[in-house]
């Protein structure tokens, strides 16, 4: 998976769960050492730019202490992961027991801003709650990168710094009104920030007052933050009443087409023989519908309408969007909170480890001598290494992918 940008910003669970490592010691000593001297040129030109227009010298005054290159952020921009999860791992960490228990206490502690926020825009409150979910652990991991500091380094050096000197421009607007005290304007090391994670011209363009206290402050109000995320979602194109979509069941041996973006209608899918994971009939909650296949005919499969593409805008993965629908769905359903699982199996003979399940492995990794750090469930480059130790060792393959083979293996 390779660095881009989009409307939203960045998958903040690749940041903290495929690039954990880039964060440690070994990625902090690759970090160059910035000139300090270009640094401060480059913000004084930036200063006298017709993009900064509008920042007042008291703004400029106030970000001071934190107008400083930091050069630990130039690697996370170049780094290309060596590692690319299976959608099966994916989701495996990211939609875990763990979170859905996380979520249905978040769900009933904050029933009542979510159903209105849902009423006032027009979306679900279930798929609001999965996005706070997926973006920031339900505002349990926000990120700790000062935004002026990341923004501005990343405006003077590395690449795309027309594109970060905009998201600096923005992250100073938003000081200046008020919203966000700078202390607290902190997040990932491209910009990304608050509980469900916005980019600051994202925040300018679509950030609500839920709370009614006169500002928008996605960080530490929760109304505000999931007020926002509702209008990001409405603005999107959200059709009211309509599902994202269901799991659904091939027909043997399917051949037929496939893909978000070819939408047919019900009918269509029905003569194809499609029906709903359980057997049933294809209800009619859908006008059209495209044929989801994250890991092929052999995996689990799902028709998926508008407001799945709703969801992909507001971070471009298709994975991404599916652990969003997957984890609303699981918080909505009464019941067991640890069954996760689809009703189709993944096509693997390894399935991946829950965050629960990657704390256990670690844990019995540093048993053994390695020294990895923190059982902290994020899988970096250490653990990684570990990984593929201990697999050759027992005859696995040494990919350095941590699977329930390979758990179960070191559990005996």
């Amino acid at each position: 998976m390779k660095f881009k940008v989009n409307q939203h910003g960045f998958k903040a669970f690749l940041a903290t769960i495929l690039l954990a490592s880039l964060g440690s010691a070994q990625a902090q000593s690759a970090a160059p050492t910035l000139d300090q001297g270009q640094y401060q040129n480059c913000i004084s030109q930036l200063r006298s730019s017709g993009l900064f227009t509008g920042i007042s010298a008291a703004t400029w005054a106030q970000a001071a202490p934190q107008l400083q290159a930091d050069g630990t952020v130039l690697p996370l921009l170049d780094k290309q992961p060596e590692f690319s999860m299976p959608v099966w791992d994916y989701m495996a960490v990211l939609v875990d027991a763990e979170r859905v228990r996380d979520g249905k206490a978040a769900y009933k502690a904050w029933r009542d801003v979510l159903q209105t926020m849902g009423q006032r825009y027009g979306v679900s409150p279930y798929l609001v709650a999965g996005v706070w979910g997926v973006e920031s652990n339900f505002g349990q991991n926000l990120g700790g990168r000062p935004l002026i500091t990341s923004l501005s380094t990343l405006s003077c050096f590395g690449r795309r710094q027309a594109y970060f000197k905009g998201e600096f421009a923005n992250t100073l607007r938003i000081l200046q009104n008020g919203d966000v005290a700078l202390d607290k304007l902190n997040g990932s090391w491209a910009g990304a920030f608050g509980q469900t994670q916005f980019m600051p011209s994202t925040f300018l363009r679509l950030a609500q007052d839920g709370d009614g206290d006169g500002h928008k402050d996605i960080v530490a109000s929760v109304p505000d933050a999931l007020a926002s995320t509702a209008n990001f979602l409405a603005k999107a194109g959200f059709r009211t009443g309509q599902p994202w979509g269901y799991e659904v069941r091939l027909p043997a041996n399917y051949q037929g087409i496939s893909g978000r973006k070819n939408k047919q209608a019900m009918a269509y899918w029905r003569g194809l023989g499609l029906k709903l994971a359980d057997g049933s009939a294809l209800p009619d909650s859908l006008p059209q519908a495209g044929l989801l296949l994250p890991a092929g005919s052999a995996g689990p499969a799902f028709l998926v309408g508008k407001n799945f593409d709703t969801l992909y805008s507001y971070n471009a993965s298709e994975n991404y969007a599916l652990a969003i629908a997957h984890l609303a769905d699981l918080i909505a359903q009464n019941g067991d909170s640890r069954d996760t699982a689809f009703a189709q199996s993944w096509p693997t003979d390894d399935p991946g480890l829950s965050r629960a399940q990657n704390r256990e492995l670690q844990t019995l990794l540093l048993a053994k001598g390695y020294d990895i750090g923190a059982a902290d469930g994020m899988i970096g480059t250490k653990t990684r290494e570990a990984i593929k130790a201990e697999a050759a060792r027992l005859g696995l393959p040494a990919t350095g992918r941590a699977g329930q083979k390979l758990l179960a293996a070191l559990q005996k």
